[in-house]
């Protein structure tokens, strides 16, 4: 298993190194950023119809159950 792994990173290594020796790149030419002019505009315009909402308060009664909680005595949770 370590004798493959070895033999790929080498093979890795050299691939590598082949491209980079093997590759010349040079610039010929500078590059620009093109020109570009705005002139006016307008944004669209929309016709809109939307429902009305009412917004109000009222008086409600809630009926909530009552909780009873019993906790148990001292002298039971010393036991267990």
């Amino acid at each position: 298993m370590k004798l493959g792994a070895i033999l790929a990173g080498v093979v890795l290594v050299a691939a590598v190194a082949f491209g980079v020796y093997m590759v010349d790149i040079e610039q010929t030419e500078d590059g620009a950023l093109p020109t570009v002019s705005i002139d006016g505009g307008s944004l669209p315009e929309y016709d809109t119809e939307v429902g009305d909402v009412d917004v109000g308060e009222r008086d409600v009664t809630v009926t909530v159950p009552t909780v009873d909680v019993e906790t148990p005595e001292e002298d039971a949770v010393a036991s267990n």
